[in-house]
């Protein structure tokens, strides 16, 4: 599996993003000496997907593969694409506050830690759907690791349309989110015109 090994605030200054959107909450001091030339229009295209694809954590095959099956649905492709994005398995269980970053939560998926509707999923990319019950398995809910994620995300909002109770590790997805209820600083509209090119 290709993994990128490029240092995480490092990534984040390159691509102008506030680390807290990955779900940390140190802050670079260094600045970026960028040349002042003006970026082009294809260059703020290519910049809004490497955003969304470092975000999510997602490599460019599968983020084609959400792109194509976003064109595919009803609806705006790029409104969809988000909703693909964001009904992630790993982000939905980042969302509810059982990780601290979605890197964790793909490795927390990985290991077997979870429960959709009482059934076992180690899929990070399995997709979500209004109405299912996310859980974390009963032997694992008792460790340290888990007390110690609360500690850290117990202040973090949870989007309104989850509904996580973090005593029990249990969170259901009431509903789909639309765009609105995605705060995620990327303007889907210029990767839907850089892949309609």
């Amino acid at each position: 599996m290709a993994i990128n090994r490029t240092p995480i605030l490092k990534r984040c200054r390159s691509l102008g993003l506030d680390p807290i959107y990955l779900g940390i909450d140190k802050k670079s001091n260094r600045e970026l000496k960028r040349a002042s030339r003006k970026i082009s229009e294809y260059g703020s295209q290519l910049r809004e997907k490497q955003k969304a694809k470092f975000i999510y954590g997602v490599l460019e095959k599968p983020f084609r593969n959400y792109y194509e099956k976003a064109e595919r649905m009803n609806g705006q492709t790029g409104e969809n694409l988000m909703r693909l994005l964001e009904c992630r398995l790993d982000n939905v269980v980042f969302r509810l506050g059982f990780a601290r970053t979605r890197k964790e939560a793909r490795q927390i998926v990985d290991h077997k830690h979870i429960l959709v509707n009482g059934k076992q999923i180690n899929i990070p990319s399995y997709q979500i759907k209004a109405g299912d019950v996310i859980e974390i398995k009963e032997n694992k809910k008792s460790s340290a690791r888990y007390a110690g994620i609360l500690e850290v995300t117990g202040g973090r909002l949870v989007p309104e349309w989850l509904d996580s109770d973090q005593e029990n590790l249990k969170g259901v997805v009431k509903e789909l989110p639309n765009r609105a209820a995605i705060d995620v600083p990327v303007d889907e509209m210029q990767i839907v015109e850089l892949y309609s090119k």
